[in-house]
């Protein structure tokens, strides 16, 4: 896939583009990896939104121990663009959600969000030491989470990038906890569907869905650009599915 965009003038930022190939790259190294059908309605979308033209690309796959990679960016009119990133885990198998995301336009980045969030109390033992073992980058302006935050792990990382230099140190970032999230994903061993911690998983990934569903901003874009049934379908069904109850 190509960029979502940039125009002549520059006047786009590139950091979208810059961090979504990181993510293929890295998306390569995890365990038997496949692409997942998506309804073509939703693998490539316009609309319009206050007049300016509102484009989205989904790219969905799986793995072992993952049961959806989602990487959504998207270009509003020539001054923003947005990288959305999940990646849910098959609840069978200890492992987190990854997510990242960043908003970009003319004046900058002025969110970036990483994370590894744990779908129980804590993270698995093997990631946590993992995260907190490697040095990690320090950025001039670190942002406060919003009130449904309480589902990133101690380890989330949401700044302002200041810079040029913070930029690509928020792209390392995200490949390093990508890096541990590969590296969980190589060592994982499924459990059986009926076993406690496989139930325990799957319910905490339902409250992460549920969580993430209370960012109303998400819903009020697409409910303005489309309607709020296409909105309601687009949230439940691609951006934060419920998982499948194990069986």
């Amino acid at each position: 896939m190509g960029e979502v965009g940039r125009d002549a003038d520059g006047g786009i930022h590139p950091m979208v583009d810059a961090l979504a190939e990181r993510i293929r790259l890295c998306r390569r190294d995890l365990p038997d990896l496949a692409p997942l059908p998506i309804d073509p309605e939703l693998e490539a979308i316009t609309g319009s939104l206050d007049g300016d033209a509102l484009f989205i690309r989904n790219e969905v796959h799986r793995c072992r121990g993952l049961r959806k990679l989602h990487l959504e960016t998207a270009r509003l009119g020539a001054g923003l663009q947005i990288l959305h990133c999940v990646f849910f885990p098959d609840p069978r198998h200890d492992l987190p959600v990854f997510g990242a995301d960043i908003v970009a336009g003319k004046a900058g980045v002025s969110a970036a969000i990483v994370d590894l969030s744990p779908v129980g109390e804590t993270l698995p033992a093997p990631v946590a030491e993992a995260l907190a073992a490697r040095p990690r980058a320090s950025f001039s302006q670190e942002r406060e989470l919003p009130p449904w935050g309480s589902i990133f792990s101690p380890h989330v990382l949401f700044v302002r990038p200041g810079s040029p230099e913070e930029e690509q140190a928020f792209i390392e970032e995200v490949a390093a906890f990508l890096g541990v999230l590969s590296a969980a994903a190589a060592q994982s061993t499924s459990q059986a569907p009926e076993d406690a911690a496989t139930v325990a998983r799957w319910k905490g990934q339902l409250k992460y869905c549920k969580q993430q569903k209370l960012n109303d901003k998400t819903r009020r874009v697409l409910e303005k650009a489309f309607h709020p049934q296409w909105a309601d379908r687009y949230i439940e069904e691609l951006l934060f599915d419920d998982p499948p109850a194990p069986g």
